[in-house]
């Protein structure tokens, strides 16, 4: 039974990240590429709403239903949506993308489906709420969103 969802990324970078979750106790695994980054470290992710109306910024929040403080993608205290950083090796290089997570969901009744939510590169790296910054406990810090797109059910 496994659930396959895409997102293409749009903004002042671009992408396709493909999500992939072979039954509903398995993490989520993305793979994909972002193509335009700077060098070095980028937040990445998942916002509350699937609303690209106003560019990124109609997604809303970091996608948080427990209402928890921003954390890193294996601390135990974070937002459901935090899945850390993507790390660009050289300036407007092509950014491989894996990433497995445990908390996210494509199973559309589970409280922490993110079908139908926005996927969001950010300008700067995200601290993963220990920078010690205002926002640290909120957004990582980690600075404008540069690219975004709305996760969708993918074809098996």
């Amino acid at each position: 039974m496994s659930l396959k969802a895409v997102c293409v990324l749009n903004g002042d970078v671009t992408g396709t990240v493909y999500f992939e979750q072979r039954d509903a106790k398995s993490p989520v695994v993305l793979t994909g590429e972002v193509k335009g980054l700077t060098k070095g470290k980028h937040g990445f992710h998942i916002h509350e709403f699937g609303d690209n109306t106003n560019g990124c910024t109609s997604a809303g929040a970091h996608f948080n239903p427990l209402k928890s403080d921003h954390g890193a993608p294996d601390a135990t205290v974070r937002h459901v949506g935090d899945l850390g950083n993507i790390d660009c090796s050289y300036d407007k290089g092509v950014t491989k993308v894996y990433v497995q997570d445990k908390q996210i969901s494509l199973v559309p009744e589970h409280p922490n489906s993110i079908v139908g939510r926005t996927l969001v590169v950010h300008a700067d790296p995200d601290d993963l709420g220990v920078g010690g910054h205002e926002l640290s406990k909120t957004t990582g810090n980690a600075g404008a969103r540069i690219a975004c797109g709305v996760i969708g059910l993918a074809k098996s």
